[in-house]
């Protein structure tokens, strides 16, 4: 082979190789916009992953603070409103100390103060059991005791010992009572009593 044909060798041979290398390179640059599209969004899609756990993570501390803060000062507006009440008591224990007390404005201050304390805790949904005469409840008051009656029907309440309280309809603590059981007349008469309760 001579040098020229050689030359033309490589001439058809770089020609060809130029013709597959400008295909190659259409096909390519359509991969690589593809490939720098999708490097694109997966970076704008791990910004925003970043974002959001950032977000989430703000969201759970402020959560976490107002339940914290919650907690801590959920009696605020419940001592605002007994305030009142102490002055009240440290003013008549002031004034039954001082000169020209009495008996009628001691009962008469102790009787205010009392009805204001009432009026405060009703405020917060916290009420009075005081079942006397009514029928006794095991759900709302405890039995001290039982005594006979002949006044009173059988597992009536007839003595409230110590008053009971309910939180919102909820039992706080129940009234402490005396029942009344039938007397022994009505026992051998074969009256029905209830000893459950």
């Amino acid at each position: 082979m001579s040098d020229n044909d050689v030359k033309a060798d490589e001439i058809e041979t770089s020609s060809e190789t130029e013709q597959d290398e400008q295909e190659i390179t259409v096909d390519d640059i359509d991969m690589v916009e593809s490939l720098q599209q999708a490097e694109a969004n997966l970076v704008e899609a791990q910004d925003q992953i970043l974002r959001l756990k950032a977000e989430m993570e703000n969201l759970r501390r402020r959560s976490a603070r107002e339940v914290e803060n919650a907690h801590k000062y959920a009696l605020e507006r419940f001592v605002q409103e007994l305030l009142p009440v102490i002055d009240s008591l440290e003013m008549g224990r002031d004034a039954a100390m001082g000169e020209g007390a009495t008996l009628e404005k001691l009962q008469e201050g102790t009787d205010l103060t009392l009805k204001m304390l009432l009026s405060t805790i009703e405020k917060f949904g916290i009420k009075a059991v005081h079942p006397q005469g009514e029928a006794f409840d095991p759900e709302l008051h405890q039995a001290m005791s039982m005594q006979e009656s002949a006044e009173h029907a059988p597992n009536t309440v007839m003595n409230v010992m110590q008053k009971g309280y309910l939180l919102n309809d909820r039992l706080v603590r129940p009234a402490m009572v005396v029942v009344s059981r039938a007397g022994e007349d009505a026992e051998k008469s074969g009256a029905n009593i209830d000893e459950k309760a």
